[in-house]
């Protein structure tokens, strides 16, 4: 069986993992063994914040809705709860927006379910 040689593929897999690692800090962007380290760490850490993002979001959309909601006299788990027995059709997101940019609409929601 004639010799390989895996000189252009070795080339080619470092440059790849050095492109990866581009802006890296220290020898983790130039030392192969630090950057191959260094880049399965960071897809570990980017797959795990893309769920953390969403969850840290719909803590601020809820910190949000709670704080409009204090100066008309109820908490945010009793408005919820509220909504969910009157059916409220509308998801904390938009709540959250309602609450800052249009008051008075989202006043007024709180009012219908308040009634129901």
């Amino acid at each position: 069986m004639p010799r390989v040689k895996r000189g252009m593929i070795h080339s080619k897999n470092r440059r790849n993992i050095l492109k990866q690692a581009k802006g890296f800090r220290w020898g983790r962007k130039k030392l192969i063994n630090l950057a191959i380290t260094a880049v399965k760490k960071a897809g570990a850490y980017a797959y795990r914040d893309r769920r953390n993002k969403k969850r840290s979001a719909r803590a601020l959309w809820q910190i949000s809705i709670n704080a409009a909601l204090r100066p008309l006299e109820i908490s945010y788990s009793k408005f919820m709860g509220m909504a969910k027995k009157a059916n409220l059709e509308v998801d904390r997101k938009i709540l959250s927006e309602l609450a800052k940019t249009e008051p008075t609409v989202f006043a007024k929601i709180v009012e219908k379910v308040k009634q129901a």
